[in-house]
């Protein structure tokens, strides 16, 4: 019989996905598997067919094209309109470095034996193989970051952990991937989710951790019931549990919901709605592998800072070293999304240029018109113009010229945006997601939007300007966490290059 893949990920779904499936699985005999996405959105929903000569796809399929697919020999990968080739033939999937999402499209998700044929699990046997300390010098030494925004060295993390006093140690994972214009989290873990298993239970080893949290936000379901069924699997299996793969280590993970707070985002925010309370902020020190979750020493990770440990432990330090650029090292799921030809996830070391993303990768802006502004980092993120195109996507680069690569989403704008709005809806973003702890972020935002809105009706614009400058580094350097200190990014950045924009008032009451 033979075996055709879909994918089961949340974007494909919502592009009619299931009722693709249904429609092959009606009309004949077919092994279908339900797999993640390779990320290339534009092109979902896709049906991959396996042939001798490997998979070909097809895309995007709606359900009125089985019927003439089939006709014209779908099964054995015959041609037709929408027929593409080899997916990894493809430009857009040819020209990324995968390492992270090298199974994403690829496997069943939740089937151990997938993960264990294309490559899994040979990292954590690796792991276990070397011991701690040896596991902790190979993140160290592969240069991984963390991809959650701070870009702080994760073996340096690790090793704090590990040589912190206390009875009990855990490992969280952030999933409350919360960011406009970013979904490598909930790709990874609709697509992957072992590779995020086998990247925690690598990190507990390595910092003697017992239990691990993984903190899910409550707007991806299908990405947490993903997960729900992997972890039961791997108890199963042993992969989980008092004795991991027969080491006589034990390790185990449990999955807890947030409730749609952006704030929890932050690490120590998100302890404290671990704990069961209202997520606030704390103040550091001290620094959460010293006293963490319930006061216990605890690595906090992102998702794909986690899933990137694997490939490093599997293949070697320097396998994921010798990609990047600068202190950037490995490779960077770029999210490229809002007005743009091509939306979906790249992977690719760090160094690729912003203008090389947008307009070769992403393929210009869907309406076809001219790219304003790209803003990149999610809400905290700055606007940058097309003469800072140059930039390389790398941490030190973009901090250079104030932005932040943040989790790596890329939000496309074309000539039609208003960024003086743009900018008072960071303001507004702000003091709705403010966890009301510091007076900087709590207020400061809620004045910030009244300045704006004064700028934006032409009151008195010069001296509101000057105010909102001053607004602006009085959250930056004032602010508990980069929530009240990042907003300025955004606002400060609209300034910068789209001053026309605040002025756009006082210019029409001129005339």
């Amino acid at each position: 019989m033979t075996r055709v893949c879909i994918s089961r990920d949340a974007a494909s779904l919502a592009l009619g996905a299931d009722t693709v499936a249904a429609a092959l699985a009606a009309a004949g005999p077919v092994e279908l598997v339900r797999t993640g996405s390779r990320g290339m959105f534009w092109l979902e929903p896709m049906i991959e067919v396996e042939t001798a000569a490997g998979r070909v796809a097809y895309g995007p399929v709606q359900p009125a094209d089985i019927p003439g697919l089939l006709s014209a020999g779908l099964l054995a990968g015959g041609p037709h309109p929408l027929r593409l080739g080899r997916p990894e033939d493809l430009p857009f999937l040819a020209g990324q470095t995968r390492l992270t999402f090298a199974r994403c499209g690829v496997t069943d998700p939740v089937s151990l034996d997938d993960y264990r044929h294309h490559g899994g699990l040979k990292g954590l046997a690796q792991a276990i193989g070397i011991g701690p300390a040896a596991t902790i010098a190979a993140v160290t030494d592969a240069g991984l970051r963390g991809r959650g925004g701070a870009g702080f060295p994760t073996g340096i993390k690790w090793r704090t952990a590990a040589e912190a006093q206390g009875a009990r140690k855990f490992i969280v994972c952030n999933a409350d991937e919360g960011d406009s214009g970013t979904f490598a989290d909930r790709m990874l873990m609709e697509g992957d989710p072992y590779c995020l298993i086998e990247g925690m239970v690598i990190a507990g080893l390595a910092v003697g951790a017992t239990k691990g949290w993984v903190y899910t936000r409550s707007e991806y379901p299908h990405a947490a019931a993903t997960l729900e069924q992997a972890l039961a699997n791997a108890r199963q299996a042993g992969l989980l549990g008092p004795d991991v793969l027969g080491s006589g280590l034990a390790f185990d993970i449990e999955q807890r919901i947030g409730a749609g707070a952006y704030i929890c985002g932050e690490e120590t925010s998100l302890l404290d709605s671990l704990e069961g309370r209202r997520g606030q902020v704390r103040a550091k020190p001290p620094l959460p592998a010293h006293k963490g979750l319930f006061g216990c020493p605890t690595v906090i990770n992102n998702v794909i800072t986690l899933a990137s440990v694997p490939v490093i432990l599997a293949e070697g330090a320097a396998h994921y070293r010798d990609i990047g650029m600068g202190r950037s090292r490995g490779t960077m799921p770029i999210q490229i999304a809002g007005n743009v030809r091509h939306g979906g996830l790249f992977e690719a070391g760090f160094g690729l240029t912003l203008g090389e993303i947008v307009e070769d990768i992403g393929g210009g802006t869907l309406t076809g018109r001219p790219i304003r502004a790209v803003q990149v980092g999610g809400p905290l993120g700055a606007y940058f113009p097309p003469p800072l195109f140059d930039t390389p996507f790398d941490y030190e680069a973009f901090a250079a010229r104030d932005g932040l690569i943040g989790h790596g989403g890329v939000v496309v704008f074309d000539d039609t945006v208003d960024l003086a709005r743009q900018a008072r809806f960071a303001m507004e973003f702000c003091a709705e997601e403010s966890c009301g702890k510091c007076t900087p972020c709590r207020i400061g935002s809620v004045r910030g939007m009244e300045v704006i809105d004064r700028i934006l009706a032409g009151d008195r614009v010069d001296a509101n300007l000057a105010l909102l400058r001053d607004l602006c580094e009085t959250m930056k350097f004032g602010s508990l966490c980069a929530l009240g200190g990042f907003i300025p990014y955004p606002v400060m950045s609209a300034l910068v290059h789209f001053p026309e924009d605040f002025r756009r008032a006082s210019a029409l009451a001129a005339d």
